[in-house]
């Protein structure tokens, strides 16, 4: 494809795509009281769906990424958008708490296509400044789907009840299926595609330092929010017995920070170089896991340092994700696939295995959240050192044959 390939239309195809899983992922929140009453669970239960669904979103990009080096982008997106059609059919019509998470497991492993192609397709078609500016902008436009989610879950619980989100989950995928079946034109074509095995293209991508440094950093920081996601409708709505709608509403409010970040995260990348945009980054993740854990220190819960820490963390992961993602995958134009589903499945396999162990933590007041995320601001800390050390070696070539 062309190195043109209009960015209006690019943006659009992406964030339609990724809005299946990250509807998927947050829509349910609001839902969380209404849903453990059905399954005669405890609220803290449902956290277990974040870690259902996440896990397999992960592990399955491992798959989905070499195959599309190989085979292209296009038939790997449809057939994962099929997958994820049946999982939301078994959550639609689920009757006890262990098949809805089968349907969400099955979800994940569908959608995971989606995950891994987000970010080829954009490495497909563009490179250096104008990659970092592309992935910025898709960025700020994916981010909508998750500020829409649990708003339109709860007003659809608490006016048809909670399955009516899984049904809209349902129809949603099925039109995605069709823009994506007649407008996206194949990213990659066939003399670009990959002859090697998939073992020897992970070999290749993952013995980059800078690359296991940016992984690192992105695994992190998306831990932080996906524990936060899980979290939140709990402590909103389990410890501070709120309604579903103003748990959706606080749920949202610290959304902007993403976009606001991931809005300035190119500007001030380009202004003031890479390193100022991670630095900027780093500082604001770990303001806003304290401002979350200090509160927990004295055992109680708050919603306002809740939304307050959060908008502030959420502003430090949006100027790091474009960053981090742009950084991984340049060193790749031709294993595109394959970097995009190492970064994408330890991203989501390391937030589904944060939020497994949240779920086993008592959710009494914020502490457990706020150390979580206090922790893995670290964690993206470290990564970027990594990285760092590493960020003058040239890794552009072609050790793997294509």
């Amino acid at each position: 494809m062309p190195s043109k390939f209009p960015l209006a239309k690019l943006t659009f195809l992406i964030a339609i795509l990724t809005a299946v899983g990250q509807m998927t992922q947050t829509m349910y929140v609001p839902s969380i009281g209404q849903m453990a009453k059905e399954f005669h669970v405890s609220p803290a239960m449902l956290q277990a769906v974040m870690a259902c669904y996440l896990i397999p979103y992960g592990l399955s990009q491992f798959i989905y990424g070499p195959l599309s080096d190989k085979l292209g982008r296009k038939p790997i997106i449809i057939s994962g958008l099929a997958i994820y059609l049946v999982g939301a059919l078994i959550s639609l019509f689920a009757h006890s708490f262990e098949l809805f998470l089968l349907g969400s497991f099955v979800q994940g492993a569908g959608i995971g296509s989606g995950g891994a192609m987000s970010r080829t397709l954009s490495r497909d078609c563009f490179s250096g400044e104008e990659l970092h500016r592309a992935n910025s902008i898709i960025s700020m436009c994916v981010i909508f789907s998750p500020l829409l989610a649990p708003v339109l879950g709860g007003l659809l619980t608490e006016t048809l009840g909670w399955r009516s989100s899984y049904l809209f989950l349902t129809l949603f995928a099925v039109a995605v299926v069709i823009v994506m079946s007649s407008k996206l034109v194949e990213t990659l074509p066939e003399e670009r595609r990959t002859k090697s095995s998939a073992v020897d293209n992970y070999r290749f991508v993952l013995s980059d330092r800078r690359f296991q440094g940016y992984v690192i950093c992105l695994v992190a920081t998306f831990a932080g929010v996906a524990v936060f996601e899980a979290a939140a409708g709990v402590l909103f709505g389990g410890v501070l017995k709120l309604s579903a709608l103003t748990v959706s509403i606080l749920f949202v409010m610290p959304i902007p920070g993403y976009l606001l970040g991931a809005g300035f995260s190119s500007l001030i990348a380009k202004r003031f170089g890479n390193a100022a945009a991670f630095k900027f980054g780093l500082i604001a993740i770990i303001v806003g896991s304290v401002i979350v854990l200090i509160p927990g220190l004295e055992g109680s819960t708050d919603a306002w340092t809740l939304t307050i820490g959060s908008t502030v963390y959420f502003l430090g992961a949006g100027v790091l994700f474009p960053a981090a993602t742009t950084g991984a995958l340049t060193p790749f134009p031709n294993h595109a696939g394959t970097g995009g589903a190492a970064l994408g499945g330890m991203q989501n396999l390391g937030a589904g295995l944060a939020t497994l162990a949240a779920s086993v933590i008592p959710a009494s007041s914020q502490l457990p959240l706020g150390v979580i995320m206090l922790v893995m601001a670290l964690l993206a800390m470290w990564g970027l050192h990594i990285a760092k050390r590493d960020r003058g070696r040239d890794n552009t070539g072609g050790a793997v044959a294509v």
